[in-house]
């Protein structure tokens, strides 16, 4: 007869403790706030779900909503194709691919708030190592007034922050394909093209996945970036929705800005079922 023994569950027992205290109390009290016009915590009034009709109602929010999802795209395109590339390019000599691993990992751990003010120092009008090269190349970059230029720009920044994270995980995946998978393209002739194809990416795609779901929700929620360098412009081309939450939050609109927070949780997790429910079906296929 199996013995079932769930005395496991309370070695998770404090984290969960945790994330509770931490994750689900203020998710309760902010889905609360959002019913509420609230000036002090004291003085507030019941509004209902006013603060949601106006939101779902406004241009603004879909527009910016349309915004943060472009940018995902943009990132998105850029960074895993470069960060497999880049993977790849890695040798198998294991101490130069702990090097250079820890190397591209280096932008990972650079607080956030210092890395709009790196790349605002490069294209600094007089200093600038960036302004130079653009420059020389007879290239006129105009962050601030051009609306092209600004999603460069941050796309640029955003990609030189996290695309360490795609190279990590994918060398990880790429490096745990036994070898004899590649003996045998070797024997059938198969293109390089043909190994990646039906070998390395079938291999991979799990761990791809992961790091996509985190690269899809960490861009959704650009913030410190679009705001120090050009503050949602040039004309709120650049206003995405962490940027919308932020106002209402700085203008102390908590009521508002409640309701925001409660919708863009939802968006998120949306986007995390999502993700979740094609890994399942990846695992399972």
């Amino acid at each position: 007869m199996k013995v079932r023994n769930n005395a496991a569950w309370w070695f998770i027992a404090p984290a969960v403790a945790i994330l509770a205290v931490v994750g689900v109390v203020p998710l309760v009290a902010v889905f609360n706030f959002s019913f509420f016009d609230i000036f002090t915590i004291q003085s507030r009034y019941w509004v209902g779900a006013e603060w949601y009709a106006d939101l779902l109602g406004s241009r603004d929010f879909y527009a910016s909503l349309g915004r943060s999802l472009l940018f995902s795209l943009l990132v998105i395109l850029l960074q895993f194709p470069l960060g497999i590339f880049l993977a790849k390019l890695i040798p198998e000599n294991r101490l130069i691919s702990v090097a250079l691993l820890m190397l591209v990992s280096l932008p990972l751990v650079i607080p956030w708030n210092m890395i709009p003010m790196i790349w605002l120092n490069m294209l600094h009008p007089i200093f600038g190592g960036l302004t130079a090269v653009f420059a020389d190349l007879g290239v006129s970059f105009d962050y601030k007034f051009n609306a092209v230029h600004t999603y460069i720009l941050l796309v640029m920044v955003d990609t030189w922050h996290w695309i360490g994270l795609v190279i990590v995980l994918a060398y990880a995946g790429l490096s745990s394909i036994p070898k004899p998978y590649y003996q045998a393209a070797e024997i059938d002739g198969a293109t390089r093209w043909q190994v990646f194809r039906y070998i390395e990416l079938p291999k991979i795609a799990g761990v791809l996945m992961m790091a996509l779901l985190l690269r899809t929700v960490d861009s959704m929620m650009i913030y410190t970036e679009a705001f120090a360098i050009n503050a949602g412009g040039p004309n709120g081309a650049t206003t995405f929705l962490s940027l919308g939450l932020g106002e209402e939050i700085n203008a102390f609109n908590y009521g508002p800005a409640a309701a925001r927070s409660i919708v863009y949780f939802l968006l998120v997790l949306l986007i995390a079922w999502g993700f979740r429910t094609a890994m399942t079906q990846h695992k399972d296929s």
